[in-house]
């Protein structure tokens, strides 16, 4: 454990920085998987729908710096690309 006061306050600093982004990174797996979820099910209105809400979860996440914007626009591609071929 450390003893000096600054590097206290970076491990606490840390966790709380770690902890924000696997929340951050969780949603958007959780919004991922909705999208999958319905492309299975062949339900595309609700695949739809389940792309939008992901789309913004994980504009949000890159713009907060938990993923690379080039990452999160591969995501995003790739899902519009399954939403898209199931028509």
């Amino acid at each position: 454990m450390a003893n000096i006061k600054s590097a206290k306050k970076r491990i606490l600093v840390n966790q709380t920085k770690a902890d924000r982004n696997k929340a951050i990174k969780s949603a958007v797996k959780t919004a991922i998987k909705k999208v999958r979820v319905a492309i299975e099910a062949n339900d595309q209105e609700a695949a739809k729908a389940a792309l939008i809400n992901a789309t913004a979860v994980i504009n949000k996440a890159a713009s907060k710096g938990v993923y690379h914007k080039n990452n999160a626009a591969r995501k995003i591609s790739r899902l519009a690309k399954a939403v898209n071929e199931m028509a």
